[in-house]
């Protein structure tokens, strides 16, 4: 019988140590890249909103409303042919409440051990806003002021 002098116990605790941080920090990464994608569809919602009612025409402010979101979603790093732009189809007047929807298209990461498939996830984002009551140029009167 030999004796237990010189044995180290637990060095199995690193190993699953180690798996247990490498595995969390990328089901972190995961949710991270969801919100910020969720915070580039919102902002790429509202800029386009925004572009959109203060453009001088009804010609040119579907393509403002485009570029505005393209830029957004390009400034949070972010690749723009991977975004879906859509708005209610509405005159463009005075007091008309234009609402834009923002899709962005997010490849989470494959998590080793959790036997589960590249997926994709949708960030979804929604801005509205009225055309100005006040401008001038637009038909329409002004009815939602009172």
């Amino acid at each position: 019988m030999r004796d237990e002098r010189g044995q180290l116990g637990g060095i199995e605790g690193v190993a699953f140590g180690v798996l247990v941080f490498v595995i969390g920090t990328l089901i972190v990464a995961d949710a991270w890249a969801a919100i910020d994608a969720k915070l580039a569809a919102a902002s790429a919602a509202r800029e386009a909103a925004r572009a959109y009612v203060e453009a001088p025409d009804a010609e040119t402010a579907d393509a403002r409303a485009t570029d505005a979101a393209a830029r957004a979603v390009a400034g949070y790093g972010r690749d723009p042919d991977r975004m879906a732009l859509r708005h209610e189809a509405v005159p463009f007047e005075r007091c008309q409440r234009v609402t834009f929807t923002v899709q962005y298209r997010v490849s989470l990461g494959v998590i080793p051990i959790i036997d589960r498939p590249a997926r994709t996830f949708v960030a979804t984002a929604r801005h509205s806003e009225l055309v100005d009551p006040y401008r001038s140029g637009l038909p329409g009167e002004a009815h939602c002021v009172e």
